[in-house]
């Protein structure tokens, strides 16, 4: 009967001794299966952020016009009594589109597809209503569909006359009606004499402006495959407007132009009447066919690494060759006719593209994004394997004493350790099926088991390591007393740490990151060596001031401030693991905050310097008659002339080479003028270069050089002196006025500054480079693009920057939206782990806090100043761990060094100026603060609630 009453208890004993553990157990199986979920899914979501981000840079680059053209000149028929207007050139250029579509690589997964097919035939003179224009005619396979006629109808492929179609905005400048007829006379494309009939009009809004062959003048086959069913949706449509900017409004001549015409216009046709005109007028002209690479983000991941990148460059490479021999055989392009385009004599293919220079920029870029994402990562890592020490930590201290009970008895340490490995196990392998199973469901490459194993038998192995520490012989023998050369031991553990964090940065500085896929270990332990580095610099540090503010307050009434103070700095060893948690977190938020706005502020300035003012027009001496027409567009207020030369100048007086040099010449007074604190304006101010000229020599400033020197420049044969009026300022040389022209040729290390006005001897066809800035607060950018549109495969115009667009692009660029979604995600993440972490840190030292808020209560302690006892015991490690972790978040891309290089990103003249992000540092910060004292107020309530029997035992040690 003994023996039956005896087994009851025992089993209602181990039934408490579960339930005790559930919530152990339970925190150890969600921290397991979040943590392995981020080590099995940390490459492959690596792969999946790259794609993403190549993707939407490629789409970015390919916004302006398609990332590959081919174009091949043709002639007209050969047939001389062939009708012209029977001929459909639609029909004759869908074999090429064919094979051009056919070449592209298998390996691209059908991400190369045709984007369009135009041809654009040179103005004609005509007489409309607003005055004489100059109309240029063009056939486009992505032209829009009946949907965007708001009145009339496309142009008809069948038929023997000519039919065009405008935007409304041509038809309301140019004050055209329906049905209207113009006369076509030769302009650009001589011996053309034709009667043009106005058709419809479309709208340019984008409102149902999708194309189809067979209601106007597309194509049939190949234009009516995928590639171009994207084509045709409103975004081909917008696609163009941007590219033929004169097809959505016509651009108004200056008065008396030497071109003798008050407008310039496109219009729409159909491809019949491209050939009949052709044939009129015995012209060459240039059919062109856009393909664009549009990937989705699964095969964007696969050519986002080194080797993949490698692998797209190749097939870029290839891809035109093999396009231009199915074509039409190895020819090499020699000027002749060796081709054929239907009937058509025509040249081989010709092509030009700009996505291996873009893919070169975003390799570079994304190792720079590898290194902040991966940092994040490691971050979040670090943080949960903190918390699960702290949750090891709270169940070790509260099975302690039934733990030493058992050592008393002749329990092993290493026994009880298993035993406790074995409890744990359970809970340990749900959280990693759990997590594993979470990083398989995401879209992808499979997981990275072998980490989340790794992860998953640290965190299990904590709690018997730690239990096993705690009952070892040494342990018990000296119980809580002091351990003999403890000091020592901690010095060497810090100079260790110190040393550790030294060595990693130097490390990290001096190879690198790892580019191969997968983590790099060097990275991932940087920010746990960092963290502890900081936090043996704070535990050593921030005591003293607490030890001060502690005297200061034994001057004054009351022992609540003495009482806190004295215990927070006492206690501040035994707050390190809280303070790295604290500190990490922080850290990698304050870091990411500061990464993104230094990103997104550089790329505004780096937009700055690239344009150089609200606009600037770049190849002004090629185009002068445009440049003149840019200036007079409305909104433009201000116009600045900059030029650049390269010299390579010699002393005058000793004969010495200054080296290779840019001399710079600038519109001075009128720089001045239009943006006042411009630097260089200002430094050709000061001396009076702005001035009337005195003197047969040019007037410089130069870097290097001192007022009062002469140097020697030969142009032509011809030698010119320059006289040095005292030393280039060093803020030039991030003046953006200097961008437009400094940026397109290689960097020179010596600069020389004159004002035009001095450099009239030199003809405007020596100078390498040179820009037109635009200055307006309210610019027509609209007008602008219809004179010079964005595309850039027509570079004989130059190259129009407006400061609106670039800034836009930047703001739009991917890449720094999937580095602020993954700072974001790891960020929210380790705050939440933090969060656990502290409140599990707060249960581990609450019941020394308890004792002592019972000895003071049982002295006569009020329940405020019972908070304010908690309050202030908390807050001198608060207080440590925000300055520690935003000084160390705002000082790792200095430490970091050539691992980290935002000017990859950025551009411009310098490295971006560093923009931390203040409102999260504070919102990171204040939220630290609210969550101590909440904390301080439950605490505070649980101790009224709670008896001081509970707290105070006769027996323990310390009561």
């Amino acid at each position: 009967m003994k023996v039956r009453r005896s087994v009851r208890p025992l089993r209602w004993v181990a039934v408490r001794e579960v339930r005790a553990d559930v919530p152990l157990l339970v925190c150890l199986a969600v921290l397991v299966a979040l943590l392995t979920a981020v080590a099995a899914a940390g490459p492959g979501l690596l792969d999946r952020l790259a794609g993403r981000a190549l993707a939407s840079r490629l789409e970015q680059e390919q916004q302006v016009e398609p990332g590959i053209l081919f174009s091949a000149r043709f002639e007209p028929a050969d047939s001389a009594d062939a009708d012209a207007w029977a001929s459909d050139l639609a029909e004759d250029l869908l074999p090429v589109t064919e094979v051009i579509a056919n070449a592209a690589p298998d390996a691209l997964n059908g991400g190369l597809v045709h984007d369009s097919t135009r041809v654009e035939l040179p103005f004609l003179r005509t007489v409309v209503g607003a005055g004489e224009a100059g109309l240029g005619l063009v056939y486009a396979s992505d032209a829009p569909g009946r949907g965007a006629y708001v009145e009339g109808r496309p142009p008809a492929r069948s038929g023997k006359r000519v039919e065009i179609a405008v935007s409304t905005r041509t038809r309301d400048a140019l004050k055209l009606r329906l049905g209207q007829k113009l006369p076509l006379s030769p302009g650009a494309l001589e011996n053309v004499q034709a009667t043009a009939v106005v058709v419809g009009f479309f709208t340019t809004d984008g409102a149902g402006t999708k194309s189809g062959d067979a209601e106007g003048a597309g194509t049939k086959g190949a234009d009516a495959t995928s590639g171009d069913a994207k084509a045709a949706s409103a975004e081909g449509g917008d696609r163009l407007w941007h590219e033929v900017p004169l097809l959505a409004g016509p651009s108004r001549f200056p008065p008396r132009s030497a071109a003798g015409l008050d407008w310039e216009a496109r219009a729409l046709v159909a491809p019949g009447t491209v050939t009949a005109l052709q044939a009129q007028a015995g012209a060459v002209l240039t059919v062109t066919w856009g393909m664009r690479l549009d990937l989705d983000e699964g095969t964007a991941a696969r050519f986002a690494g080194d080797q993949g990148q490698g692998e797209l460059q190749r097939l870029l490479v290839r891809y035109p060759d093999d396009a231009r021999s199915v074509f039409c055989g190895d020819i090499a392009d020699f000027g002749g006719m060796f081709c054929e385009i239907g009937p058509h004599p025509a040249s081989t293919l010709q092509h030009s593209t700009h996505l291996p220079d873009a893919l070169t920029d975003f390799g570079r870029q994304w190792r720079q994004g590898r290194v902040v994402i991966s940092f994040a990562l490691a971050s979040l890592l670090v943080v949960g394997l903190l918390a699960a020490a702290v949750t090891a930590l709270l169940a070790v201290r509260r099975s302690l004493d039934a733990h030493r009970l058992q050592r008393a008895r002749g329990a092993s340490a290493t026994g009880l350790a298993l035993a406790r490995a074995v409890h744990t196990a359970p809970a340990v392998l749900l959280g990693l099926v759990a997590g594993i199973a979470a990083a398989r469901s995401l879209p992808g490459p499979s997981p990275a088991y072998g980490q989340a194993l790794l992860v998953a038998g640290l965190v299990w192995l904590l709690l018997p390591a730690l239990t096993w520490h705690a009952l070892r012989d040494r342990s018990a023998r000296t119980g809580g007393r002091p351990v003999p050369f403890a000091a020592g031991r901690r010095l060497t553990a810090e100079a260790v740490v110190l040393l550790l964090a030294a060595a990693g940065v130097v490390a990290l500085r001096t190879r690198g990151t790892a580019a191969e896929a997968g983590p790099d270990p060097l990275l991932a332990a940087v920010p746990a060596l960092l963290g502890l580095a900081t936090v043996a610099v704070l535990v050593r540090c921030y005591p003293l001031p607490v030890r001060i503010l502690a005297r200061m307050s034994a001057r004054r009434r009351g022992v609540v401030a003495l009482i806190a103070l004295s215990r927070a700095a006492k206690e501040a060893p035994a707050r390190a693991l809280a303070l790295l948690v604290l500190v990490v977190t922080l850290a990698g938020a304050v870091f990411g905050g500061f990464v993104a706005g230094t990103l997104a502020e550089g790329r505004r300035e780096a937009a700055g310097w690239q344009v150089g003012a609200d606009a600037s027009y770049l190849g002004a001496q090629r185009s002068p008659a445009i440049a003149e027409r840019l200036a007079q567009v409305r909104g433009i207020r201000e116009t600045v002339s900059v030029r650049q030369l390269r010299v390579d100048p010699t002393s005058a007086t000793s004969g010495n080479r200054y080296g290779i040099a840019s001399l710079v010449g600038i519109d001075g007074a009128r720089l001045r003028a239009a943006a006042p604190h411009s630097p260089a304006a200002r430094a050709l101010d000061a001396p009076g270069l702005t001035g009337p000229r005195s003197g047969t020599g040019i007037r410089v400033l130069a870097t290097g050089a001192r007022a009062g020197d002469r140097l020697t420049i030969t142009l032509h044969g011809r030698k010119m002196d320059l006289r040095v009026a005292g030393p280039l300022p060093d803020d030039v040389l991030q003046d953006p006025a200097l961008g437009p022209v400094r940026g397109t040729t290689p960097s020179r290390e010596r600069l020389l500054l004159a004002d035009n006005r001095d450099l009239t001897a030199i003809g405007a066809s020596d100078y390498e480079g040179s820009s037109l800035l635009l200055y307006g607060p309210h610019l027509d950018v609209q007008t602008l693009r219809s004179l010079v549109p964005r595309a850039g495969h027509d570079t004989a115009v130059g190259e129009l920057r407006v400061r609106s667009e670039e800034e836009a692009d930047a703001a739009a660029d991917g890449m720094i939206s999937v580095l602020r979604a993954a700072h974001t995600t790891c960020t929210a993440l380790a705050v939440l782990l933090a969060l656990l972490a502290l409140i599990l840190e707060l249960l581990l030292s609450a019941e020394a806090r308890g004792r002592t808020t019972a000895y003071l209560r049982t002295l006569g302690l009020g329940g405020r100043a019972t908070t304010g006892l908690h309050l202030l015991q908390l807050l001198p490690m608060v207080v440590a761990a925000v300055a520690g972790g935003t000084a160390l978040g705002l000082t790792l891309p200095a430490l970091l060094g050539p691992a980290l290089d935002l000017r990859e990103f950025t551009g411009g003249p310098a490295a971006p100026t560093p923009h931390p992000d203040l409102l999260l540092t504070a919102a990171l910060g204040a939220g630290l603060g609210m969550l101590v004292v909440v904390a301080a107020g439950v605490e505070t309530w649980i101790g009224r609630r709670r008896g001081l029997g509970a707290v105070l035992r006769l027996g323990r040690n310390g009561d």
